[in-house]
Parts: structure tokens; sequence; C-alpha cells
């Protein structure tokens, strides 16, 4: 179903019957927060549940005026994820949808084929995992660790993917939307050849998806066994971090004391001082793999139009990669450097 039929049937006139008449096939939301959590939703998000289908609503209803082309799912649920991660901000969530799509278009080396299935050889490695435990804030933590990718078994491009297949599973949940995540990234043993991979062009691209791309609210970034090195990596993504973002680094070292007051010792595995014992990777891989049907029922929601594509794009071509281009040819120097 084209993004255009969508929009066709769901755009409301005057006089005319309620959305639901017509899409009676669109799945009903209901709402799989608890009390507490509801409160808090309240609170930060400013989301009214007596209010909230109105909401999505008129955000589905702006989908259809300004982009009717874009051919995205306008499902409650889905609608609602981007609400909740601009703070019911009409305006904000529009355009997180809008780049959401651009980012997916725009580097089809990540999002073509994109499954569970097709990344598991680096579920198998250990890059990516979430840990089994939230935080005592009810937010997961998705635990990185660079050291585990061996570049000659596959572009870095194969990391990005199982990264945002991990955050589009934990998205899933209402209760990730509202607490969000933080993420735990152990840099032990980046050398430079392996830190050489992530340049301007391929930070450029990760940040602006996890900043601006995604609906999911990071709450921290917890740097874990940075070497020197570390400092030419944050030189190169520093530039396209928004400021609040930015605050949200803490860097550790080889400080486990210092890690602990971010994140409780009890949630951590034995390798980070934690009491929760050793890190289990094929309980989150299961979990994922598991997962493909609904994901890829997800994804097949998102219609590519033939026909034309969304204004005001997060990436806009040939300007941005000269400026990533520009950037790559004092990136090694500067690394060198802090090596």
């Amino acid at each position: 179903m084209s993004g255009d039929s969508d929009c066709t049937r769901t755009s409301p006139s005057a006089g005319s019957p309620s959305d639901s008449e017509f899409l009676p096939d669109r799945p009903k939301y209901v709402c799989s927060l608890s009390p507490d959590l509801i409160t808090k939703a309240r609170e930060e998000l400013q989301e009214k549940p007596e209010w909230r289908l109105r909401d999505v609503q008129a955000l589905r209803d702006m989908v259809c005026k300004d982009y009717p082309s874009l051919g995205t799912c306008l499902d409650d649920a889905f609608l609602l994820r981007f609400l909740r991660a601009r703070k019911f901000d009409y305006d904000r969530a529009l355009q997180l949808l809008v780049n959401y799509h651009t980012c997916r278009r725009s580097w089809p080396e990540v999002f073509n084929n994109l499954k569970p299935s097709a990344i598991k050889p680096v579920l198998e490695s250990g890059f990516v995992t979430v840990l089994p435990h939230r935080d005592p804030e009810g937010r997961h933590v998705v635990c990185i660790r660079p050291d585990r990718w061996t570049p000659s078994n596959y572009p870095i491009t194969e990391n990005i993917r199982a990264i945002y297949l991990t955050l589009e599973k934990l998205i899933q949940s209402e209760e990730t939307q509202v607490n969000g995540i933080v993420i735990l990234a152990d840099y032990k043993g980046v050398s430079l050849s392996k830190a050489s991979h992530f340049g301007p062009f391929v930070a450029k691209k990760v940040i602006g998806i996890l900043q601006d791309g995604f609906p999911i609210r990071i709450k921290a970034v917890n740097i874990i066994n940075e070497p020197r090195i570390f400092k030419g990596i944050f030189a190169i993504i520093k530039p396209f971090l928004k400021e609040k973002i930015a605050n949200r680094f803490f860097l550790h070292g080889c400080d486990l004391n210092s890690l602990h007051q971010n994140i409780p010792p009890v949630i951590l595995p034995e390798e980070y001082g934690g009491t929760s014992g050793k890190l289990d990777i094929s309980a989150w891989n299961e979990l994922l793999l598991a997962s493909e049907e609904d994901l890829l029922h997800d994804f097949s929601a998102l219609v590519l139009p033939c026909d034309s594509s969304p204004h005001d794009m997060l990436v806009s071509g040939d300007a941005d990669e000269k400026q990533c281009d520009d950037s790559l040819r004092g990136m090694k120097p500067q690394l060198y450097y802090c090596y």
C-alpha cells in the first residue's frame, strides 16, 4: 500500500465519519504503561492520556497534508513513538518522522535487506548486546564493544545495522519510549587502524540517525576503557552533537568506581565490576533473531515512494558529503597525534 493511498483514506474532511470507520483493520492502540509510567510520561513528556489519541490523529493529519508521499506507517502505536520522543511537540515529531525515513533511504548499505538474520555474525561476535536488567530508572543498557569487530570479516556498516536493529527492537516497548536507554561503550583494545574506519562521513550519518532520525531517548553514553586515541574519535564526533547530547557523554577511563556512579554494579556483568554474573550475549541474540518476522512486518509498512521524496531532508547530498570528505583528509593526522 502506498503512502498516498494511506493518506487518501486517513485525511479527515468536514462532516466525514471517524478515521476508525474508514480503517477498521488499523490496530487499536491499547496503553501498556503502568500507572507510575503514565505519571512519568505526563510530567516529563507532556503526555496526557485523555488527549493521547487526539495528538496522534493531529500528527497523522499533518503527515497526510504535508508529506502525502512519505510512505510511512500511520498506526497509532507507531506515530506515538515520535510524539513521545519529541515531548508531544507536533512540528518536531513530524520532522523526526521525516528524518527517520530520510535516513533509511539515504544509506542503502545499512538499510537494504535489514533483518536480524542478515547480521548474525555481528551478533555472534558480541559487538552489541543489551544487558538483561534495566537500571534504577527503568532504562535498558545497550553494551557496545568495538574490540569484538574484525574489519577484515565485514565492513563497519554491518555493525551499524546491528545497532539499528537493536534500537528498533527496544523501541517497540512503551516503557523504553518513556524511560529511554543508556549506552555503555567499551573501547578496550581499539587500535588506530580500527578507529580509522569510523571517519567523519560515517560519524555524521550515525549521529544524524541517533540524534535526529530515530524516536528514542538516549539518556546517557558511558565510555569505559577508552585509549588515548579516543580523543581523536570524540573530536570527530563532537561537532555533530547537540550540546544536550554532548553533555550526556561520560568518559570513565579504567575507573570502574566512576562507571558505577552512573550504572549500579547490581545490573553490570563481572567484566565491569558488577555482580550479575558473566556477560551473556546469547539471550539478547536469541530474542532479536526470534523477532525477525515482527520487525519485517513493521518495516513492510514503510513504503518507499517511487515518484517523490520528502523535503527538508536531514541528509542533503553533495554538500554534506563534500564537508565530510574535507574533514576526512585531516582525520588520520589527528588520530596519530592522539595515539
